[in-house]
């Protein structure tokens, strides 16, 4: 018997409609880019699909809390950009035929509440959901991989993912294939995607590569050098024997892509020893690789421990990789956590 049915076929139609707003955004290349106090870039799709997606949580789940990155703090300061996501989010909600199922945000003021509906603090709870509106902003704003993020967590444990990837090819060996696709998981179900235009029972199942050897591997890794250390990768890269290029892009659109087999191994080093990953940056990807067969740890081994509020404060650094490779890839991390 499948679990969590409506819980995925609400988090994929959410996903869905956060997807085309970002597409408008995107479009009219009017992002409404600001800086938040850690001066790290939000955009009108930001906000806007943080209100979608959370608007359509409260229509079939209440009471779910949700642990979101955005609050609509800039927003109650600014009319200008306040009036821009307000037109943006009624323009999105009209782009689907699935108001009778998730609703739609009906005043300015609730699209607001809906934005600090995601300041949930997270921690041991029976159930929550992690939302990031748009993981991988400085892709978004430069055009390139960006992707929609959204988790149910129950008991400490990502039991549904769903990610939605509007420039990610709908075929990497095809470049006519379309781009936008949306991936999605439940727990012990396996992994899936179809492409963004598609019905949801268009999904087909998805698997990790087979590679064990790992001088046959490729990494995917961050395009910033702020988010991982590119310089101990690399030689991580040498002690595998990998000699393919990295490919390196933004967001969680590298959980995916390694999820469907375009590349081997995802790493994500930190780059300083007090930063804490997200949980919105991880659940979805996490749960994505794991069901397509692959595993995710942190840099140590440990799984990722997503109990601890906001962010992964009992976890250093991300590997995932296939189960062949994964010993491999963490005996050379170690080595090079080592030496450094």
């Amino acid at each position: 018997m499948q679990r969590y049915v409506r819980e995925r076929r609400i988090a994929e139609l959410a996903v869905e409609r956060a997807c085309k707003l970002t597409s408008i955004v995107s479009g009219s290349q009017q992002t409404g880019s600001v800086s938040k106090s850690d001066h790290s870039p939000v955009t009108v799709a930001d906000f806007g699909a943080q209100a979608v997606i959370i608007g359509a949580l409260q229509t079939v789940f209440a009471e779910d809390p949700v642990v979101g990155e955005e609050d609509s703090s800039i927003l109650r300061k600014d009319d200008g950009l306040r009036e821009q996501v307000w037109k943006l989010v009624r323009e999105a909600s009209h782009l689907d035929t699935y108001q009778t199922e998730i609703g739609q945000v009906e005043s300015e003021e609730k699209m607001l509440n809906y934005i600090d509906w995601g300041q949930f603090e997270g921690g041991k709870v029976k159930r929550m959901w992690a939302l990031d509106p748009v993981d991988g902003t400085k892709g978004f704003l430069r055009g390139g991989q960006f992707a929609v993020c959204l988790a149910l967590i129950v008991d400490s444990q990502v039991v549904v993912g769903v990610i939605g990837c509007p420039n990610l090819l709908v075929d990497p060996a095809d470049e006519s294939s379309g781009k936008g696709v949306i991936f999605s998981a439940v727990a012990g179900e396996g992994a899936f995607s179809r492409p963004l235009a598609s019905p949801i029972d268009s999904a087909v199942q998805i698997s990790m590569s087979s590679v064990t050897d790992t001088t046959a591997a490729s990494f995917c890794e961050s395009v910033e050098a702020g988010h991982s250390s590119h310089g101990q990768q690399a030689e991580i890269a040498r002690l595998l024997g990998i000699t393919k290029p990295s490919v390196r892009m933004d967001s969680q659109a590298k959980y995916a892509s390694i999820a469907r087999g375009d590349g081997d191994i995802y790493l994500r080093l930190p780059v300083s020893a007090t930063y804490e990953e997200k949980i919105w940056d991880h659940a979805s990807g996490n749960l994505l690789v794991a069901e397509a067969g692959g595993i995710v740890t942190d840099m140590y081994g440990n799984p990722l421990d997503f109990s601890q509020g906001r962010t992964l404060k009992k976890n250093k650094g991300i590997v995932a990789a296939s189960k062949a490779t994964q010993p491999k890839v963490l005996e050379a991390v170690q080595k090079v956590l080592q030496e450094s």
